[in-house]
């Protein structure tokens, strides 16, 4: 989404708005200067749910009418429904695109509510092929646009790689990182170490499960937790492998990053988006779903041909050309102002 907003917002000739209403209203990721933000005046109550939820609502619709929008852009399977709801009886187009595994369920109403009010949406963004499938089957419209996330380039310039398997994502039970720690444990690569960069999140707490299992696995002193970070192309450029073992994903915009950084790629081929991003045996591989020893097997092989993984980490940085920002970006703003 920011990467869209300063897309649009150097255009010049758009008049970009960003409305920020979630229970956290923080700008992570820096925006351009050009761009309005709002913010309701009041904040989110979580012990009244149900109020503030409304409130919420009507402060939606509220805003959004009064800016009088060409279009409306909602990211998220969650806030989609909210937006579409919001904006019931008006005549302002509103563009969806699901952020997550396309065949989730987020719960008996919200899937409900999906089903109702997808189809009033102008279009729906699906992200990968195998996304597209699944909404088709599920939704009943008719205007679809496959487009994936908008990778930044990264420099990847001559650095001092070292003996890293990284992997980049929030510690939550879907990324599995406790399932590469274990396979790292059977690696034979003894002067290697995995670096894990994220930080807890959804109420989840896993980072101190995951080291006591590091060093329950006799590996503690090779897995490095890294924290929340807001540069990460550092670890992206000073590593050699980039192992993702996440079991569900929408678009995983760490593989094309990493990508980007000259990495050869193990991933586990997970609905939707990595066989998007990794052809299976020429920039890294693709894993049976939670099949470790599969995944042991080709980390070790990379580990042990340094020439195949320097040649697969120059194929990924061929590969991710198709999803440069801006190409990205403008198929976003063909499909959302085709109106």
């Amino acid at each position: 989404m920011s990467e869209l907003l300063n897309y649009f917002a150097a255009r010049k000739k758009y008049e970009v708005h960003l409305i920020l209403y979630g229970i956290k209203r923080e700008v992570f990721y820096e925006i351009a200067d050009n761009i309005t933000i709002h913010k309701p005046v009041f904040e989110f109550d979580n012990s009244k749910r149900f109020q503030s939820t409304v409130k919420t609502l009507f402060y939606l619709r509220k805003e959004i009418k009064k800016i009088n929008p060409v279009t409306v852009l909602s990211f998220g399977e969650l806030w989609n429904n909210f937006v579409l709801l919001a904006l019931l009886g008006t005549k302002i187009p509103v563009f969806v695109s699901d952020r997550s595994q396309p065949d989730k369920s987020i719960g008996k109403l919200h899937d409900r509510l999906r089903k109702l009010l997808y189809p009033k949406a102008k279009g729906i963004v699906a992200q990968t092929q195998k996304a597209l499938e699944i909404y088709k089957k599920i939704y009943n419209h008719s205007n679809f646009k496959v487009i994936g996330n908008p990778i930044r380039q990264i420099d990847s310039r001559p650095l001092l790689r070292e003996n890293v398997i990284l992997m980049v994502g929030r510690f939550i039970k879907s990324k599995q990182q406790d399932v590469l720690i274990e396979i790292f444990s059977k690696l034979n690569a003894p002067n290697w170490k995995l670096v894990l960069v994220g930080y807890d999140h959804l109420k989840q707490e896993n980072q101190q499960k995951w080291e006591a299992l590091a060093e329950e696995l006799g590996a503690a002193d090779r897995v490095i937790f890294t924290g929340k970070q807001g540069d990460v192309e550092q670890y992206y450029l000073t590593s050699r492998i980039f192992a993702f073992t996440s079991a569900s994903e929408g678009f995983p915009n760490v593989i094309g990053e990493a990508m980007s950084a000259e990495l050869p790629i193990v991933a586990f081929d997970c609905v939707a988006g990595p066989e998007d991003l990794v052809e299976n045996g020429s920039n890294g591989f693709l894993i049976p779903l939670n099949n470790t020893e599969k995944f042991v097997e080709k980390l070790q092989f990379l580990i042990d041909h340094p020439q195949n993984r320097n040649e697969m980490g120059k194929k990924s940085k061929e590969l991710i050309a198709k999803f440069e920002l801006n190409y990205i970006c403008s198929e976003f703003e063909k499909f959302i102002l085709a109106i």
